[in-house]
């Protein structure tokens, strides 16, 4: 019987962490984008190259599970702000979304699985 609780005990604990955190959902992305001072900021603990925020620690340690998992983890509101985030930096700062790639998927396979997600919801 202990067995039998201590395994449901796991297996609870392994479907609660299912979803990122929404700790941050409701920041104003849009005014952080208009803003190359604060973007540059945030670009720059991504890179690990500068300091970060609470926030940008946070995206700088779920941003690799995103990426293998083509974020599977994330809500709707998430994966809306990522989309808008991807398509600004490449739009308006494409030497920035070049580093992001360049550290984050050297090899291209997570691009392959964005664009494939992006084609399929057209």
């Amino acid at each position: 019987m202990k067995s039998v609780i201590v395994l449901l005990l796991v297996v609870s604990m392994v479907f609660a962490d299912t979803k990122y955190s929404s700790k941050y959902d409701n920041v104003d992305v849009d005014r952080i984008l208009q803003n190359n001072r604060i973007l540059s900021s945030y670009i720059k603990c991504i890179l690990e190259t500068g300091t970060c925020t609470p926030e940008g620690r946070e995206l700088k340690r779920t941003l690799p599970d995103a990426l293998i998992t083509s974020c599977l983890k994330c809500n709707e509101k998430q994966k809306t702000t990522a989309e808008k985030v991807i398509k600004h930096l490449k739009t308006h700062r494409p030497s920035d979304w070049n580093s992001l790639l360049a550290k984050y998927d050297p090899k291209g396979q997570y691009r392959k699985n964005y664009e494939q997600h992006k084609s399929t919801q057209a």
